[in-house]
Parts: C-alpha cells; structure tokens; sequence
C-alpha cells in the first residue's frame, strides 16, 4: 500500500516506523524537516518538502499534527494534503480536534471524492512505539473496512463509533475519565503515604478490586516518585479539556470534576509542568 505520513511527532514518528516495517510504501512530511530526515534514517521511506508532494500517490494519507488549526493548515493550505490527495484515497486524522473540524473535513472531502475517517487515538507515546494504540473512528463503514489491515500495524483495538465526527467525541469521553481518574489516583496515593501505609502493598491489594484502572497499574510507582518526564504532556491534555468542555457547553452536558481538573492542569502549567506527563497532578498535593 502506498500510504502517506503528516506530522511526526511523539505520536506519528513511531506510528509512521510500524506501517514502515509492515512493508508499506511510506511517505512523510513533518513541518520541522530534521525530524523527517532522522525518520527517514531510522525507517525506510522517503521524505518531501510540502504536504501536497508527499500526498501525490497515496492509497491513505495519515495525520497526526497538533490541534485544529495545524490541521487546517496542513490539510487546507496552499501545498496542503488535499492539493495533492488523489481521487478515490482515504484521508485519516488521528490529531485530536473538534468534532465540527471532522464534520466540516468529511465534506469538503466528499467534494474532491476523497474519503475521510476522524480517528483520535488513546495509549499515549508508549501505545504508539508498541503499536499497542487504541483508535476510535468515525466517518462511513466502507471506509473504515478498508483501512482495518493498516490500523492492525500500531494498534491493538479500533472501532468505526459512528458518523464523521464520533471518532472525536468518543475521544473526548475517554479523556474526561481520565482526568477524574487522575485526580483520584493522586488523592489516593497521597493518602495512603500520609496514612503511612506500604503504597506497593496497597496498590497489589487494590488493583486486583473494583479501584483498579489503567492509570493505577502503569502510573503509581512514578506518581510516587516524582518522575513525570514522559507520556501524555500536560499541555496536550489542557488541549483536549479545552475541546472537552466546549463541546460540554454546546451539548449541555455538566462536567463539574473535569472542570476542576482542568483547573488543577493550570497550576501544574503554572509551576512549570507544561511537559509533565499528566500524572503530575499529584505534585499539587505533596507538601
């Protein structure tokens, strides 16, 4: 399959290495050109100079950049992906957005007949260099058929959720329960250090119970060391609070925990935590 790359990142570098490795023909294009050089020297396939040019020949063009407007952007632009898709290809975005964003891209898309699946992933830069991600998707049934062998290659679960747009919010509904697990976790092991109990023995009882969670078993024995210079950054989860909660607003949904974890994220932002993995919620609580 000739496939194309847009943005490698934390997340789309290694996601763009395993769809190399599968024996895919890889094409990249990242908006700093040193990080497409030393992908191109880590795995085999060729790197361009704009969106456009790298997306000439593709079956399926992937994204995966930061927010809404660099996927404008790098999709909409003068040399962006859509000036070089060709008809037929299928366009997938794995950038967390707005679900209006992959509505209005699913259009504009039907326009140029060319196909387009929103696709946000969950399982941090670790899921991605594991191929161990978890995708969910929304856009038309054909479409998602199509790709389900690409997927395979950095991901242990995907899901077509529904129309264009439900990829983004089902992505939306796996972030609000991470922050209030987050914030639990922290709340807990703080506790459990004050109460002065053995934190390791206690995470082995509990996490074989009803309190046990993806976050307890990958991120207590960090959380409890302060070691926080990895995974899912503070300031991409503030991003996708932000979206979150908009789309709150307009479906009249109350979220008061998210809101204040969401708050919480702004002091660790405020104290320098910007790149902190989002279990850094719990530095707040330690004297």
């Amino acid at each position: 399959m000739q496939v194309s790359f847009i943005g490698l990142g934390a997340m789309g570098f290694p996601m763009a290495g395993h769809l190399s490795k599968a024996g895919h023909n890889v094409s990249v294009f990242n908006r700093t050109s040193a990080t497409a050089k030393r992908w191109t020297s880590t795995f085999t396939g060729k790197r361009y100079e704009t969106p456009s040019a790298a997306c000439k020949n593709a079956n399926i063009v992937f994204i995966c950049v930061g927010d809404d407007s660099d996927v404008r952007e790098v999709v909409l632009g003068e040399n962006g992906v859509l000036a070089g898709m060709p008809k037929g290809s299928i366009l997938v975005d794995h950038t967390t957005t707005s679900a209006n964003l992959a509505k209005q891209l699913y259009i504009q898309c039907l326009d140029l007949d060319i196909q387009f699946l929103d696709a946000p992933v969950s399982g941090g830069q670790a899921g991605a260099e594991n191929g161990k991600l978890t995708v969910m998707l929304g856009g038309e049934q054909a479409t998602y058929d199509a790709i389900k062998p690409i997927l395979d290659c950095f991901s242990q679960k995907h899901e077509l959720m529904g129309s264009a747009g439900s990829g983004q919010l089902t992505k939306m509904v796996n972030q609000i329960c991470i922050a209030g697990l987050v914030q639990g976790l922290s709340e807990a092991l703080q506790f459990a250090e004050n109460a002065q109990l053995d934190i390791e023995k206690v995470i082995n009882v509990i996490s074989k119970g009803a309190a046990q969670s993806w976050q307890m078993e990958n991120r207590w024995s960090t959380m409890v060391n302060n070691d926080f210079d990895f995974g899912f950054a503070v300031d991409w989860m503030r991003k996708d609070l932000d979206i979150v909660l908009s789309e709150a607003k307009r479906n009249k949904s109350a979220l008061p925990v998210t809101s204040l974890v969401d708050q919480f994220y702004a002091q660790v932002q405020a104290k320098g935590g910007n790149r902190y993995d989002t279990s850094s919620l719990i530095t707040l609580l330690k004297k």
